[in-house]
């Protein structure tokens, strides 16, 4: 082989390596943490002040089989979070207890609404090649979601049944709102972890990507 043609070789190999692509495939969770933070931040602010000092030195069992709902996990265990931190001795097995702690939840998810003054984005059809997607062009826009939390519980005595006590059914809110002036936006919220952290997906999916079961 020829010098030419090796060299002409080398340069398509060089110019093939330039031109490659590298792409890198993020997948997203089913639901923003957006809405995770909002649902978690009305639990903890539905607990913030809750008197549960009654219960102090007591062996409990935490009964949970009437908390059902979305994110109940991060909720039943804020619940026995604060049942221990109030003195609670928690049991694993309701044979272990002197008295059994039945919690519920009212409530526990998030209201949305959004309003804009300009022109929504557009997918407009064209024949022989799919469809044009025309970009939202907003004067004025607001996105707003409001959670709320609503939880209770009652103890009674686990040999006899004899109701010790109830806890009346506390509730707790968070929100957070997003607005956008001539493409200029701000945001305003009482989640802590949204305050601090300004680069939070603010896309047009922002509460939630798909319908929570």
């Amino acid at each position: 082989m020829s010098s030419l043609k090796l060299r002409n070789l080398l340069c398509v190999f060089l110019i093939t390596q330039l031109c490659g692509c590298f792409s890198a495939r993020i997948s997203e969770p089913p639901r923003t943490a957006i809405e995770q933070l909002l649902l978690s931040t009305a639990a903890d602010n539905a607990m913030r002040d809750v008197d549960l000092s009654w219960l102090r030195g007591r062996k409990i069992y935490v009964e949970e089989k009437y908390f059902d709902g979305i994110d109940k996990g991060y909720a039943i265990s804020l619940i026995r979070d604060y049942l221990s931190r109030a003195g609670a001795l928690l049991k694993k097995t309701d044979d272990k207890a002197d008295v059994i702690v039945e919690i519920r939840n009212g409530g526990l998810g998030m209201n949305t609404s959004e309003s804009l003054i300009g022109i929504p984005a557009l997918a407009i059809p064209v024949p022989l090649s799919g469809a044009l997607q025309i970009p939202e062009l907003a004067l004025y826009k607001s996105q707003k979601a409001d959670s709320i939390g609503k939880f209770a519980l009652f103890a009674y005595f686990r040999d006899t049944g004899e109701h010790l006590e109830s806890q009346a059914p506390v509730s707790g809110y968070a929100h957070f709102r997003l607005y956008k002036i001539l493409g200029v936006s701000w945001r305003k919220t009482d989640v802590p972890q949204l305050k601090n952290h300004a680069n939070v997906d603010q896309r047009n999916d922002w509460t939630n990507r798909v319908p929570a079961n």
